[in-house]
């Protein structure tokens, strides 16, 4: 089983910030993300993995408002604080999310190709289209990409940044002294690319890491997402919320890899999780219990309206799930399904948001050490899935029990190792 861990100080549930034990850390306190990323090393995660948006989300009623009421906003920047981890750690895979949709393919290349060099190999890319319009607004657009054209433009991003990579042998540095050559003309090749999206000479100004190249992230769950992830990603984050749903996209998922020439095997398929944990199964029920009634009225319908990129104020909370369809302008791979079933269920937008503050359609384990190890264990053998990204729901202010209890029974049942055999996050991967 491979594990990454989501950094987060205020975790994924909605009402979580709001529980009596939950850590009341400053979100931009770099030493809170360092302790908790060592810990997740001495527990010999595979990686930890920083998630992003570039705005608060100010769809739901036209403004940020109703956000700054009802959720935590505010994180820091993914690579300036990955770059911090890199030498705050030894072994961890470091991950981070950038847009392919506001920022160059250039800078990406050479941001991320520092950062594999400041922790020897530890560095993987998770590529994101981004969500909304408040987004857009920050880069002097009135509105996000449309869906077809933003992935367009990511496949593309993609390319140009691995070209980039490849734009310098590894021996191409000689340090020759004697003739005064620095490094072999040869070795160093603009890339001379011009495309639909970008047009970029190159080459990178900088040599890559010799050891191991930055693992390429992609999350999503669309048609689209996935097209372009099976000829592309060496490590995926979907959002499966059933045994079902994993199944049959894991199944299908590898077949588009093996289709795009690849070996399905050497693809990591890791969904996100939510483990709510206590010392026995009933105490994590009432936990889970606790963390729901904490969930602010808004949390759910602003987040949802931010993911979506589409106004929930238009609706009335009391009414049935809207059938929103082509409305939903971001996140559709995620909310076209979670719309029909609520839907089916005859549930109002209200509960659906609601239901959707708890766990934001990733599955939650809930239970003691044990029980919650035996249900990631379980659902790794019935999907086919190479384990989970795990989200907390919460962090504690005194305890981590994913950490301190199911890794070691994970460790016990034997599918979760006991220490680091290499050094690089391809080393941890298998990749």
């Amino acid at each position: 089983m491979h594990l990454a861990l989501f950094l987060t100080l205020s975790g994924l549930h909605l009402g979580g910030w709001r529980h009596p034990t939950s850590l009341d850390a400053d979100p931009m306190d770099v030493r809170a993300y360092a302790a908790m990323a060592c810990r997740a090393e001495e527990a010999a995660l595979d990686m930890v993995f920083m998630a992003d948006k570039l705005g608060i989300d100010g769809v739901y009623g036209g403004s940020i408002d109703a956000t700054l009421v009802s959720r935590v906003v505010g994180t820091p920047e993914p690579l300036t604080l990955l770059s911090a981890l890199s030498v705050l750690t030894d072994r961890i895979g470091l991950a981070g999310t950038i847009s392919t949709t506001y920022t160059e393919p250039y800078h990406v290349a050479r941001m991320i190709g520092s950062i594999n060099h400041y922790s020897r190999g530890r560095i993987g890319w998770n590529a994101v289209t981004s969500v909304s319009d408040s987004e857009a607004r920050n880069f002097g657009r009135d509105r996000h990409l449309e869906h077809a054209e933003r992935y367009e433009r990511a496949e593309e991003f993609i390319e140009v940044v691995q070209k980039l990579w490849k734009s310098w042998d590894a021996q191409a540095i000689v340090r020759d002294k004697v003739s005064g050559r620095y490094a072999l003309p040869d070795s160093i090749e603009p890339i001379q690319h011009g495309g639909q999206h970008f047009r970029v000479e190159g080459p990178l100004n900088q040599p890559p890491f010799p050891d191991a190249k930055p693992v390429l992230i992609q999350a999503g769950v669309s048609e689209r997402f996935s097209d372009i992830a099976s000829r592309h990603a060496e490590v995926i984050f979907p959002v499966l919320p059933t045994v079902a749903s994993a199944r049959d996209f894991t199944a299908g998922f590898r077949n588009r890899v093996a289709a795009a020439g690849r070996d399905p095997n050497r693809v990591r398929i890791l969904p996100g999780c939510v483990p709510i944990i206590a010392e026995t199964d009933t105490q994590a029920e009432a936990l889970r219990a606790e963390l729901d009634a904490l969930i602010h009225p808004l949390a759910g319908l602003t987040f949802m309206s931010g993911s979506m990129n589409h106004d929930l104020a238009a609706y009335a909370p009391d009414g049935l799930m809207p059938d929103l369809g082509d409305r939903i302008r971001g996140s559709r791979g995620r909310f076209l399904p979670l719309v029909k079933e609520a839907r089916a269920r005859g549930l109002t937008l209200d509960q659906t948001a609601r239901f959707y503050a708890r766990d934001l359609s990733f599955p939650i384990f809930v239970g003691a050490p044990a029980t919650v190890a035996g249900l990631m264990a379980e659902w790794v053998e019935t999907t086919g899935v190479d384990g989970f990204t795990v989200i907390p729901p919460y962090v504690s202010a005194s305890e981590d029990l994913f950490l301190e209890g199911v890794v070691p029974e994970l460790q016990k049942q034997g599918v979760f190792r006991k220490r680091y055999e290499g050094r690089t996050l391809r080393d941890h991967l298998g990749i």
